[in-house]
């Protein structure tokens, strides 16, 4: 007689809404991309600056601002190449297998890796910022 009665208790008790317990469904990963914030413009500005600074010679102050484009968009082509063409133009003058070089190469086939469609802009409409 007690099976009987649980039961009925258990029929009787109030149907609890499941739906309102489980998690939140997370968002498609196509939302969540989307829904990502957008690089800052501090990597295009530091670009810009570089340029200028590159056209100019001054290779030292462009390296310091492409750096800074490549820390601000780790994934930008652009401020990559143009680093690697920064080490490039220091290295110039010196040994053809010098470090700087070294590095200006792995930073060139980096950029490639990022863009393989990339090409550098020199104009001056680049250089705006």
């Amino acid at each position: 007689m007690l099976l009987p009665a649980i039961l009925l208790a258990a029929l009787a008790a109030p149907v609890q809404d499941t739906a309102a317990q489980e998690p939140a469904a997370t968002p498609p990963a196509n939302e969540a991309v989307r829904s990502a914030p957008l690089p800052s413009d501090s990597a295009n500005t530091a670009i810009a600056a570089g340029l200028k600074a590159f056209k100019r010679r001054n290779f030292r102050q462009a390296e310091i601002q492409f750096r800074t484009a490549m820390d601000a968009d780790p994934s930008s082509a652009a401020a990559v190449f143009y680093l690697a063409y920064t080490y490039y133009k220091i290295a110039e003058p010196k040994r053809p297998f010098h470090p700087e070089k070294q590095k200006a190469a792995e930073l060139f086939a980096k950029a490639y890796d990022l863009d393989p469609k990339f090409k550098p802009v020199w104009g001056t409409a680049a250089a705006k910022g």
